[in-house]
C-alpha cells in the first residue's frame, strides 16, 4: 500500500445524506480510498435537523451497500447503538426499541443482556453495519453525570457488574459478525461535564477502578476495539486530554493493560478538542498518541471535504517529520487486522 492509502485507512468520517449518489462527496471519498470507515447518525447536529443518514431499514441497507460497492477495501461501518436513549436506529425509523444499559444492569441478568445485545447485533448486521460503538464500560460513579449517568448509559457503579454485562454484549455481537468498541477509556463516568460541549476535567473525581473493566475484558480477549475519551486528568497526564496522550494510550492502555487491538479516538470534532486544538493539530496529536482510527463525526460542524483535507494534513505532517511513517504503518496494520475479522456485506476481507 502507498502511504496515502495507509493514511486513508486511518480515517472514519461522518457525512450527510440518506443516499450516496455518484456525485456525493462521501462516495467520491470512499472510492478514492480517502477513508477506511464511515459512521452514521440519525440527526444532524449542525443543522439541528432530525434526520441525516437514517430513515428506514431498507434505506440504510441500500446506503451502506452503495458505499461498500465502491470501496477499494471493505469499510468499517459504525454506529452508536447502545440501547435506551443512545440509539441511532430508532423505533420511528422501523427498528426495534431496546433497553438501556442502566436497565439491564439494574436487572443484573447477563442472560437477558445477552438476548438484548443479540437482537441489537442481528439488526445491525442485517442493515450492513459491522461495528457498534458499544458497550459503554464507564462506571456509573456520578449518577448526575450529564453524558453518562443522566442518560442511563452505564451498567452500574460496580466494575464486576459492568464486566458481566459487557461480556454478554460482546459475545452476542461476535455471534452476528459485528465488532464492539469499549468506551470511553480511561473512564468518563465520574465527569461533571460533557466533552461534547467543552473541556472536561476529571482530575479530582476519577478513580483507578474505572479502568478495571478494560483490564478484565482485555485479559479475556473480549476487546475488539477501544475508544479513547476526551477527558483531562492531570494525575495521568498534566498537559493533554486522554485521547491525545501517549502516556495514557501507549502507556496505560497498551503497555500496562496489554491492549493490542484497534484504538479509536472519540469524535475529534467534539468541543473538548476543537475548543483547544485545530483539526490539523488534533489529527496529528491523536495519531502520535496511539489512536489507530481518527474519528471525524463531521456532525457538530460540517465539512464536505473533511476526508481529503484530513489525508492532506496527515501526509504533510509525515513529510515534515512530525509523524513517523512507522506509526502510520502500525495503525494501518491494526485497522486491516480488524477488517480481516469482519466480512463486510458482499465482500471478502
Amino acid at each position: 500500500m502507498t502511504l496515502r492509502e495507509k493514511v486513508g485507512q486511518l480515517l472514519m468520517v461522518g457525512f450527510r445524506g440518506l443516499q450516496a449518489g455518484p456525485r456525493s462527496s462521501i462516495l467520491r471519498a470512499v472510492e478514492a480510498g480517502l477513508v477506511g470507515g464511515v459512521v452514521l447518525f440519525d440527526t444532524d447536529a449542525a443543522l439541528r435537523r432530525d434526520w441525516r443518514n437514517i430513515a428506514s431499514p431498507a434505506q440504510v441497507r441500500k446506503l451502506i451497500a452503495s458505499l461498500q460497492r465502491v470501496a477499494p477495501l471493505p469499510l468499517l461501518v459504525a454506529v452508536d447503538q447502545e440501547g435506551g436513549r443512545v440509539a441511532r436506529l430508532k423505533k420511528r425509523h422501523g427498528f426495534a426499541d431496546l433497553p438501556s444499559a442502566r436497565a439491564l444492569g439494574e436487572a443484573d441478568d447477563p442472560g437477558a443482556t445477552g438476548k438484548a445485545a443479540a437482537a441489537t447485533a442481528a439488526m445491525l448486521a442485517e442493515a450492513g453495519f459491522n461495528l457498534n460503538f458499544a458497550p459503554v464500560v464507564d462506571l456509573d460513579s456520578f449518577p448526575d453525570n450529564p453524558v453518562i449517568g443522566r442518560l442511563g448509559r452505564s451498567f452500574g457503579a460496580d466494575p464486576l457488574r459492568v464486566v458481566r454485562h459487557a461480556r454478554a454484549v460482546v459475545a452476542a455481537h461476535r455471534r452476528h459478525g459485528v465488532a464492539c468498541c469499549l468506551k470511553h477509556f480511561p473512564g468518563h463516568g465520574s465527569s461533571r461535564g460533557d466533552s461534547h460541549l467543552g473541556f472536561t476535567d476529571v482530575s479530582d473525581t476519577w478513580r483507578p477502578e474505572e479502568i478495571e473493566p478494560y483490564r478484565a475484558l482485555i485479559a479475556e480477549g473480549l476487546a475488539d476495539a477501544v475508544m479513547s475519551a476526551h477527558v483531562f486528568n492531570r494525575r495521568l497526564d498534566p498537559a493533554l486530554p486522554a485521547s491525545l496522550s501517549p502516556t495514557v494510550l501507549a502507556g496505560l492502555l497498551r503497555r500496562d493493560l496489554g491492549f493490542a487491538g484497534a484504538l479509536f479516538s472519540d469524535d475529534l470534532d467534539m468541543r473538548a478538542i476543537r475548543g483547544r486544538f485545530t483539526r490539523r493539530q488534533a489529527l496529528e496529536l491523536a495519531l502520535n498518541a496511539g489512536n489507530d482510527v481518527l474519528l471525524l463525526g463531521n456532525n457538530l460542524a460540517y465539512d464536505a471535504g473533511a476526508a481529503g483535507r484530513a489525508v492532506a494534513a496527515l501526509l504533510e505532517a509525515e513529510a515534515a517529520g512530525r509523524i513517523d511513517p512507522r506509526r502510520i504503518a502500525e495503525a494501518c496494520g491494526r485497522v486491516l487486522e480488524l477488517k480481516a475479522r469482519l466480512a463486510a456485506p458482499g465482500r471478502k476481507p
